[in-house]
């Protein structure tokens, strides 16, 4: 078999390393041609691309940074053949049972945690997908289960990928410049829930409309959760304690009990408890965990003013979820807009002041709030700093993507970190 791999970053390369083990004749193609350099494969091409590339071919895998409106996507859709993601691939050579985890927001966490609640449980659990690991790379260790982090450009491209418990946290308006329409979007996350049966679960967020409509058709068991309230029939905060399967979790035990955390931690949870963690392992690690950095990430407090760095808020769902949390807000905001409506995050009740950055800043500007343009995330934390008052959280939730001004939304969020310790702990 000969198989087109199209993209030559960490999963093109996972999924071309797969195939040849396999036996398999890899032809790898990216219009960077530096992209190319090092990578295993029988062909490499760079540059414009050429449809005869598709010549000869019996399976083209996509990686997920490529569109679907983009040529070599669009030809390979038009030549009939078959066209796969990297995690469609993975999971065809997989042996074990998968948690597959997909949302707007909150996917890393969840699938972090899950993994980490099998392991607390005895289990050889790995995490792989989204999250960093391509899940071709885990393929070929007996794990007990793999939990997948499977985003909608990888999700968009599969057939016969099987959730046993799938997680469809919540759904709102996000790349939108990669799948077009929302509609398109939606439809692909909700492949999350394609093959199963009712032997399996589908857990979600019973706050969250988007993710509400799209299981309302699933065939797996539903498990409404919430960090709210206690869903009928689910799980969610009940009082002063987190109520999951078998196990109720002190709300003063955990570091994080915000409801974006009590969601996440359910969610997880309850995936995890369908795949066979326990009691003791759910506990241990709700009571411990604490999310990666530049999620809603508390960098101190001075003079009654808390600083957060939410920087992974890339979208207007997150960053107003984000906003919610705080009773009084001085927002930094803005960057590159994916194509998304950000005009309703200045005028959130609770937001007191919008400084704007990036290319969306006039945009949040003309939203109607009082607001501030900044040329830099420096000039940004020092006008807040300047008009911030005792009981103000200033909070970086920028709605939008890092690009415009930052290597990554890690890169925006660590030089919002540096210059606000630059002028509060000197």
């Amino acid at each position: 078999m000969t198989a087109l791999v199209i993209g030559a970053a960490v999963s093109g390369r996972a999924a071309a390393a797969l195939l040849r083990s396999h036996g398999e004749k890899v032809i790898l193609y990216d219009a960077d041609v530096g992209a190319l350099e090092g990578a295993e494969a029988d062909e490499s091409h760079g540059g414009e691309w050429d449809r005869a590339l598709l010549d000869g071919v019996d399976l083209v895998i996509a990686s997920p940074g490529v569109p679907e409106h983009a040529a070599p996507v669009r030809d390979s859709i038009s030549s009939g053949l078959p066209l796969w993601s990297e995690l469609e691939l993975g999971f065809r050579h997989l042996d074990a049972p998968v948690i597959a985890v997909t949302a707007t927001n909150g996917k890393t966490t969840v699938t972090e945690l899950a993994a980490h609640m099998l392991r607390a449980s005895g289990l050889d659990a790995a995490a792989a997908g989204n999250i960093g690991d391509p899940l071709c790379a885990a393929v070929g260790h007996p794990w007990d289960v793999v939990v997948v982090e499977a985003s909608s450009f990888q999700l968009r491209f599969v057939d016969r990928f099987h959730a046993g418990a799938a997680v469809l946290l919540n759904v709102a308006p996000d790349h939108l410049d990669w799948h077009r329409s929302f509609e398109a979007y939606a439809a692909a996350k909700a492949r999350i829930l394609e093959r199963q049966t009712s032997d399996d679960v589908v857990v979600y967020d019973a706050d969250d409309a988007g993710a509400t409509g799209l299981v309302a058709s699933a065939s797996g068991r539903l498990v409404p959760v919430s960090g709210r309230m206690r869903p009928p029939g689910g799980w969610g905060r009940d009082g002063d304690v987190l109520a999951l399967q078998g196990v109720s979790v002190p709300l003063d035990a955990m570091p994080r009990p915000d409801a974006v955390m009590l969601v996440d931690v359910a969610a997880a949870a309850q995936a995890a408890i369908h795949m066979g963690a326990t009691p003791s392992g759910i506990l241990e690690v709700a009571t411990a965990f604490r999310p990666g950095p530049h999620r809603r990430q508390v960098i101190g407090t001075w003079g009654g003013v808390t600083w957060v760095n939410d920087s992974k808020a890339t979208n207007p769902h997150a960053a107003i979820a984000s906003v919610r949390d705080h009773e009084s807000v001085i927002l930094i905001a803005g960057g590159r807009n994916k194509g998304l409506d950000i005009g309703g995050l200045p005028l959130e009740p609770n937001v007191r002041h919008v400084i704007a950055i990036g290319e969306a800043a006039a945009e949040l500007a003309a939203a109607g709030r009082p607001s501030t343009v900044a040329a830099t995330i420096e000039e940004a934390v020092a006008i807040a700093d300047e008009m911030s008052r005792e009981g103000d959280t200033v909070l970086l939730a920028p709605g939008c993507a890092s690009f415009d001004m930052f290597r990554s939304y890690a890169d925006r969020g660590e030089r919002f970190a540096a210059a606000v310790r630059s002028r509060k702990e000197t």
